[in-house]
C-alpha cells in the first residue's frame, strides 16, 4: 500500500507539489486523509522527475520514511521540473528489499508506482511467470508484487502498446490470477499520465492546457480534484483527462 502522485506541467519545484500544499504526499507518509489500507507510508519512498530536453528521468529512492531525510528536503527546493511522479510506501511485507522496492520503479522514459497488494503473492502468480522472459524475471529490481507488476507492464510498453493499454491488460490479468488484488497503477513518461483505480481512491485535478495532478488523494481542499470511479482507467496530459472503465476479468 502506499500514496502517490504523478504531475505534469508548467516547471515547478518539487517541494511546490510534494510538500507545500496542506495535505501533500509528504504529509501523507503520516496522515494521510482517505487510505483504505494501512494508517502509516513510512516504509520508503521515491521521487523521479524530467530535466528538460532529456527523456530519461532522474531518481531518488530511500527506504526510510520521506520526513527523517535532510537530502531529500535539499532535493525538493532546489530541483524543477514540469512532470514527475513520487510515492511513499507502506510495505506489504515488512522490510522486503528496502530501497529497491521502493517506487517509483524506472526504464526508458516511463515511471511507475503501484499502490495495492495482491493476495497470496508470490504463488497466485505463479501463472503469470511464462509471460516474462526469464531475462526479466531474473533482473527484477525487487521481490515485491510491485516489481513483478512494473514487468509484466514494461513488456507491453516494450512491445509497443501504448501506456494506458499496458496498464488497463495488465489489472485484467492479474485481476483474473489473484482475485481481490488491489491494483492502483500510475504510469508517465513525462508528457502523459496513466492511471488505475482497482481497488483503492484515486483523484485528478486538472487545469486544461496548463496542468494535471493525479495522486490517491487531494493534497489540498480545490473543490475541482474530482474521484476516479473504482474500475476506472484514467489516460491524460497537460490538456485532456479520459476516463474509461475497465472490464472485470472473465469467469
Amino acid at each position: 500500500m502506499c500514496r502517490h502522485l504523478a504531475y505534469v506541467g508548467p516547471p515547478v519545484a518539487l517541494g511546490e507539489v510534494l510538500d507545500a500544499p496542506p495535505h501533500s504526499l509528504f504529509r501523507q507518509s503520516w496522515e494521510p486523509r482517505r487510505q483504505r489500507h494501512g494508517t502509516v507510508n513510512a516504509d520508503g519512498f521515491g521521487v523521479g522527475w524530467y530535466a528538460e530536453g532529456d527523456p530519461v528521468p532522474g531518481r531518488y529512492r530511500r527506504a526510510a520514511p520521506i520526513w527523517g531525510d535532510q537530502s531529500y528536503a535539499d532535493l525538493a527546493r532546489v530541483v524543477r521540473s514540469g512532470a514527475l511522479l513520487a510515492a511513499v510506501r507502506d510495505a506489504t511485507v515488512g522490510g522486503a528489499d528496502g530501497e529497491a522496492a521502493a517506487a517509483p520503479y524506472a526504464a526508458g522514459p516511463w515511471l511507475f508506482s503501484h499502490n495495492g497488494a495482491v493476495p497470496g503473492w508470490p504463488r497466485s502468480l505463479t501463472p503469470l511467470v511464462h509471460t516474462l522472459p526469464a531475462a526479466d524475471l531474473l533482473s527484477l529490481e525487487a521481490r515485491c508484487d510491485a516489481a513483478f507488476l512494473w514487468a509484466l507492464v514494461l513488456q507491453r510498453l516494450r512491445a509497443g502498446d501504448p501506456g494506458p493499454q499496458a496498464l488497463a491488460d495488465t489489472v485484467v490479468e492479474v485481476a483474473e490470477a489473484a482475485p481481490g488484488a488491489r491494483l492502483n497503477f500510475l504510469l508517465t513518461d513525462g508528457e502523459t499520465i496513466a492511471a488505475t483505480a482497482w481497488g483503492d481512491t484515486l483523484w485528478y485535478l486538472a487545469e486544461p492546457g496548463n496542468r494535471t495532478v493525479v495522486a490517491s488523494e487531494p493534497y489540498d481542499d480545490d473543490p475541482h480534484w474530482t474521484e476516479v470511479p473504482d474500475r476506472t482507467l484514467l489516460a491524460a496530459n497537460r490538456t485532456d483527462v479520459l476516463l474509461t472503465p475497465l472490464k472485470e476479468p472473465s469467469a
